[in-house]
């Protein structure tokens, strides 16, 4: 299960990650008015190539989704200043930060909407609309391990050592549950160093670390282990194949993140990604996108929820939710990192 991979993919390393962009590869552009569209991979790309693209062509424009994380994401856009790989790019807010300081994204016209008066105003971003809101907490497998109460379980009661699974500073909602770890063993969201005490003091963890949480989905499906940190959205696919898996709200709170659709600065095909941008928010979209595998929590006021989502959620809890200083985490996600990943490769 050691996998350090993650080592080579560092969020804080924009710069190297940019200078190698040219070894991945770039989707290619169709002609005509074509959004391309960057993507989450995995459900997130299924989910939005089946129930966008025929909505975006209903408008008269393309559509190409192009699946990339969102650190990957930015490192292309910063290879290729000026002229973009994508028009359209899917950030949580720590990737926006990035993007905004960099110049990669820009505000956006309301007007170029028609669904925009549908979202609540802490959903009507000036960089782009949220599609979602992702709340992340614990998942892990009734079968085998009791339902933690929260992070603190992990690491103190018995029955989950050996069972847990973690990711590095890389992932967004890796990085929230140490924000959430730093403030039970230390003295705030920003003191690590007692997050990494508390791996040395634990090292069945560090044996448990591999580079994302698409790996970490592959070994719950395969029962080598029991728990990790993810979203509602990954446990509802999990049960969507038939697994057993719950979601456990951590007693300190929920971390949270809003996800948005950003127009990318110097995209040459603006009107077609207004027109994706669009899709994407509106009811009907949305109505498919909160039913599972994918269980969308939907931004669209219009959307009711389904009781799959209001199991995790309901639209009262989200302000109530954990939201992360993503400015103050920039700031130290580098350094985070690399002592991270030390700590890891021993």
């Amino acid at each position: 299960m050691n996998d350090f991979r993650m080592t080579r993919r560092g969020f804080g390393f924009l710069a190297a990650s940019a200078a190698a962009a040219a070894m991945f590869p770039i989707p290619t552009r169709a002609a005509g008015s074509t959004a391309v569209a960057a993507t989450f991979p995995g459900a997130w790309e299924d989910a939005y190539r089946s129930v966008l693209t025929p909505m975006v062509q209903k408008a008269g424009y393309d559509l190409t989704i192009a699946p990339a994380l969102a650190q990957d994401q930015l490192a292309k856009v910063m290879a290729s200043p000026g002229h973009p790989p994508y028009d359209a790019l899917l950030m949580s807010p720590g990737q926006m930060d990035v993007a905004i300081h960099n110049d990669l994204i820009q505000k956006i016209d309301p007007s170029k909407l028609s669904n925009w008066s549908l979202l609540d105003p802490s959903f009507q971003g000036e960089y782009g609309p949220t599609v979602t809101i992702e709340v992340n907490g614990i998942a892990y497998n009734p079968d085998l391990v009791p339902k933690p109460q929260g992070y603190r379980d992990l690491f103190e009661n018995p029955a989950y050592k050996g069972m847990v699974s973690w990711t590095g500073f890389g992932s967004n909602t890796a990085v929230m549950a140490y924000t959430q770890i730093a403030k039970i063993y230390g003295s705030g969201p920003d003191d690590m160093d007692a997050v990494f005490k508390v791996f040395k003091d634990h090292p069945e963890h560090l044996k448990g670390v591999v580079d994302s949480t698409n790996h970490q989905m592959t070994l719950f499906q395969q029962g080598e282990i029991a728990v990790f940190m993810c979203s509602t959205g990954n446990v509802a696919h999990l049960k969507s194949l038939g697994l057993k898996a719950e979601f456990a709200h951590p007693e300190t709170g929920s971390p949270a993140a809003p996800v948005n659709i950003h127009l990318a600065k110097g995209s040459a095909n603006v009107e077609a990604a207004y027109a994706y941008m669009d899709a994407a928010i509106s009811k009907a979209a949305q109505d498919q996108l909160k039913e599972p595998p994918t269980e969308m929590f939907p931004t669209n006021k219009d959307v009711a929820l389904t009781p799959g989502i209001e199991a995790y959620v309901t639209r009262d809890q989200i302000p109530t939710m954990v939201y992360p200083d993503w400015v103050a985490i920039n700031k130290h996600r580098a350094d985070w990192m690399r002592q991270f990943d030390a700590l890891v490769a021993g």
